[in-house]
C-alpha cells in the first residue's frame, strides 16, 4: 500500500486531501495515476492539468518508481506574484 497526498488547488478538485491504494511492483508515479483514475474516472481532468510529484517528499518525474510504504504526493506548480 502506498499514501498518496494531494495538496493546494488539486486537494479542492478532487475532494481529499489523501488515499491510501495498492501498489504492484514494479510501478512508478505513472501508474499511481492511473490506478486513481481507476478508482475514479471523473479525476481525469484534474489529472491532466500541469502537476508536481513527490514519493517520500522528493520532487520526481512520473518514471520514478514507486514502492510499498512510500508516500506519493501529487500538487500543482505553485506560482509568485
Amino acid at each position: 500500500m502506498i499514501k498518496v497526498l494531494f495538496f493546494a488547488a488539486l486537494r479542492e478538485q478532487l475532494g481529499s486531501d489523501q488515499i491510501t491504494i495498492p501498489v504492484e511492483k514494479p510501478a512508478t508515479v505513472a501508474d499511481v495515476i492511473n490506478a486513481l483514475l481507476a478508482l475514479n474516472p471523473q479525476w481525469q481532468t484534474a489529472f491532466s492539468q500541469s502537476m508536481l510529484y513527490a514519493v517520500n517528499q522528493n520532487m520526481v518525474s512520473k518514471d520514478h518508481p514507486v514502492n510499498s510504504g512510500d508516500e506519493v504526493a501529487f500538487f500543482p506548480p505553485v506560482t509568485g506574484g
